[in-house]
């Protein structure tokens, strides 16, 4: 990029008029004064590749991609990061100064940065971590807990086949749970995470009996709308240390607005309310 020119970022998704990293580092850019834009941009799936190919020559100098294209992102990268192989997917593209794109995932740095700000007594060591769902956001938190020290992670999905397949992955730290039995694993653990879209607004609630929480544990869900979900107000109740979801998508915006705009943000309470808008 010359030095005249502004740097361009944005997030890419189908559809994309729900997200919040517009406004994320949109205030970033405000708060240090920085040069740049962030636009969101919807991008049908037939069309990531030669989008992607164009936007440096545009100016652009990375993008976020969300959902539908985080796995699609990784398979036409010219180079993957470590965790984002491991993860399976990607969130958080660099352009090259010569056009490659470099993908990266910062999804489960993001959670865990959210988990011990928010939970700074949690020690992964201590003991065993529940883990609701086994979509793409559970495999980042798979990652991180794993990274951690976490030693054994209780599974459970709704469709069992898809756990089964994180554990071939993952390898023997994961044990998969029956769906039914999900209420019965979590009053040993230490930690449990909610990585499923249950509970947030317009989706069905998340029916696992939950009378197994043991004060002192710690909660957290993924999910952001609302930001205490029905897990975080009777995890809370309990005595549980809660922690909501909103945070990972703040630290997750870090390192990609720290490589585009060459500044590292911090994650304040203004950040938190400019999100909440």
């Amino acid at each position: 990029m010359t030095h005249n020119q502004i740097p361009l970022a944005g997030v890419i998704g189908h559809p994309i008029a729900h997200s919040k990293s517009p406004q994320l580092h949109g205030h970033w850019l405000k708060t240090y004064g920085l040069a740049g834009h962030y636009i969101p941009m919807d991008v049908a799936p037939e069309d990531l590749e030669s989008v992607l190919r164009t936007l440096p020559k545009a100016g652009f100098v990375g993008a976020n991609v969300t959902v539908p294209h985080k796995e699609a992102a990784l398979r036409i990268a010219d180079h993957v990061s470590e965790r984002a192989s491991v993860i399976g997917a990607a969130n958080t593209l660099v352009f090259q100064d010569d056009g490659t794109i470099h993908a990266d995932n910062t999804d489960g740095y993001g959670f865990m940065q959210n988990l011990r700000g928010g939970a700074p007594d949690w020690v992964p060591s201590e003991g065993p971590a529940v883990v609701f769902g086994a979509g793409g956001a559970a495999r980042a938190v798979l990652q991180g807990l794993l990274d951690a020290g976490v030693p054994e992670i209780l599974l459970t999905n709704r469709t069992q086949t898809r756990a089964d397949q994180l554990k071939q992955e993952f390898g023997n730290r994961i044990t998969v749970v029956d769906w039914v039995q999900a209420g019965n694993v979590i009053e040993n653990a230490e930690l449990v995470v909610n990585t499923t879209s249950l509970g947030m607004q317009g989706q069905p609630e998340l029916r696992v009996p939950l009378d197994g929480l043991q004060p002192g544990s710690v909660v957290t869900d993924l999910v952001y709308a609302p930001l205490k979900t029905a897990l975080l107000q009777q995890a809370e109740e309990v005595g549980c240390t809660t922690v909501d979801g909103l945070g990972m998508l703040l630290h997750q915006a870090v390192p990609g607005f720290e490589r585009w705009f060459g500044t590292r943000p911090k994650v304040t309470d203004d950040l938190r309310a400019a999100v909440l808008g």
